[in-house]
């Protein structure tokens, strides 16, 4: 993988890390690492998902891959917040 590759997972990876937390009531105690690191694992398997699901061929914006990524985002973002030790 390129750095450009890196680069934009980490971008695609924040932008559906902090949707995914804006779909999700209430205030979530991680950090901003965390978002980005569930984003990235939330698109990932979203953008497997869809393929698999072969809805990510179309010639604009995926938005069902949108709508899976930041489902499972949200999710995972949930799961960290619960898990997460708090002081």
């Amino acid at each position: 993988m390129e750095i450009s590759g890196i680069i934009s997972a980490i971008v695609i990876g924040l932008v559906i890390g902090v949707l995914a937390r804006l779909v999700l009531p209430g205030r979530q105690r991680i950090g901003l690492l965390w978002t980005i690191a569930v984003g990235i694992v939330a698109a990932l398997i979203g953008t497997a998902i869809a393929d698999g699901l072969d809805v990510a061929d179309t010639d604009g914006v995926d938005w069902i891959e949108w709508l899976i990524q930041i489902g499972l985002a949200a999710v995972g973002v949930a799961a960290v917040d619960r898990v997460k030790v708090r002081p």
